[in-house]
């Protein structure tokens, strides 16, 4: 691999980690990890240079998916309500 690939790549993983620590569950922002850990260590032995080219465009994808998913979550992450009785006041 061309080290501008595997600077390129590093890029990658570094942004797909850190656009999912911004998951306010703890279960979405473990499985993402997890997973993007995963395919990367299963896949950092691939020489073929066309492969190579299609898994990177498969994480740029992954990286926006999970970048709207972090956006929607954050627009609708619902507060505690308190509600007060009416014989507290």
């Amino acid at each position: 691999m061309a080290a501008s690939s595997r600077a390129q790549v590093l890029r990658l993983y570094r942004a797909l980690l850190r656009e999912s620590q911004r998951f306010g569950s703890y279960n979405y922002r473990t499985y993402a990890i997890r997973r993007i850990r995963d395919a990367f260590r299963e896949n950092k032995n691939i020489k073929d240079s066309e492969k190579i080219e299609q898994l990177v465009n498969k994480a740029k994808a992954n990286l926006e998916v999970i970048h709207r998913q972090v956006t929607i979550s954050q627009l609708y992450s619902m507060q505690k309500l308190v509600i007060e009785s009416p014989g507290n006041t």
